[in-house]
């Protein structure tokens, strides 16, 4: 049985080719530096192109560079898992090589090195990956194959079933080649703004799961200016959270929330439900928190009702904590302790 490898192919640092790559069926680009490599045969073909395109650059940044094009030219084969971290959705694209390298002379120059891909999935939250896992797909390289802790196992089974099943979940897979020569498998985790927002996504799902979350999110309402009262744990016929305008609570709007804490995506039976509590309630409009984000049916539903509907997903939540973090009650932050930091975005490729 030819054995399934699980790479991350990245598509810029500002997610400037995903729409490319995505509509296209492709994954690569970058690496401007490089001519055609159609007829590099062996890596070492690839690191005399190197040196000569890349004549002055540290030593280090050329071996880097080729054991990156190496893979992308070589090594990635047709079946095997491809993953774009979608920095325009900041979701996580699941797709299958179904074509090797070609160089595309017609293309911009930062979109000419590329293979095909066939996208399964293009919605995956990255809530669905443990912080194991997560850590290993935000390795600080363009290309590069994922095979620590049993990661490609775990991510055919997040495209196969929607979560991760976790480093025991599935039989361990023997990865049998050296990749770790070769300079493109499992790099260290960039420090970046990105990989801070999901170590704190990853410390908001073990610590406010359940009602937990709708807590959190009745703090950050509050935070808002609203008035919130927060059903018990357990039934509560489609409302978690009634939040009213004013400083009394007496002024509009008036905002019936549902939140939902699951990695699952979340279907149109549940818009359906928050809708029906909008009337029952006399509210002016729904807020669905949904984790896991919304199926494409859901989200359809959701575009037709823009004024009376409004979705957090996971991202939305971390976007609205940072940004009333400041003015959040005392225990909340000290159950979430940040520190604010700038950070470098660096990338190769």
């Amino acid at each position: 049985m030819t054995e399934v490898g699980a790479w991350v192919v990245r598509a810029g640092v500002m997610g400037q080719r995903d729409a490319w790559a995505l509509t296209n069926g492709l994954a690569g680009g970058g690496f401007i530096e490089f001519t055609d490599l159609s007829n590099a045969t062996s890596r070492e073909a690839v690191r005399q192109i190197a040196e000569r395109v890349m004549a002055g650059a540290p030593a280090g940044r050329i071996a880097n560079f080729v054991g990156q094009m190496w893979a992308l030219r070589s090594v990635i084969k047709q079946g095997d898992l491809v993953i774009l971290p979608l920095k325009t959705t900041k979701r996580l694209a699941f797709g299958v090589c179904r074509e090797g390298y070609r160089y595309l002379a017609d293309q911009p120059e930062d979109r000419r090195h590329a293979i095909g891909v066939d996208w399964k999935r293009t919605d995956v939250p990255r809530s669905a990956l443990n912080d194991d896992l997560l850590n290993i797909v935000n390795g600080a390289m363009t290309v590069f194959r994922a095979t620590r802790n049993n990661a490609a196992a775990r991510l055919l089974a997040v495209l196969e079933g929607g979560t991760d099943p976790g480093a025991g979940g599935i039989p361990i897979a023997t990865i049998a080649v050296n990749d770790a020569q070769e300079g493109y498998v499992d790099p260290a985790p960039a420090v970046t703004l990105e990989v801070i927002r999901d170590r704190v996504r990853t410390h908001i799902v073990e610590h406010f799961s359940g009602h937990a979350l709708t807590g959190l999110v009745a703090d950050i309402l509050r935070a808002h200016g609203y008035t919130c009262d927060v059903s018990p744990p357990g039934g509560d016929f489609g409302i978690d959270i009634l939040a009213r305008s004013g400083p009394l609570g007496l002024d509009s709007p008036t905002l019936v929330v549902e939140v939902k804490s699951g990695a699952s995506a979340q279907g149109v039976p549940v818009i359906n439900q928050l809708q029906g509590a909008v009337h029952h309630n006399h509210a002016d409009q729904a807020l669905l928190v949904a984790w896991g984000g919304l199926t494409p049916q859901a989200e359809q539903l959701r575009k037709a009702n823009p004024s009376s509907l409004r979705v957090w997903t996971d991202d939305d939540v971390l976007d609205q904590l940072f940004e009333t973090y400041e003015t959040l009650p005392d225990e909340t932050r000290a159950a979430i302790p940040l520190k604010r930091a700038l950070v470098l975005v660096e990338e190769t490729g």
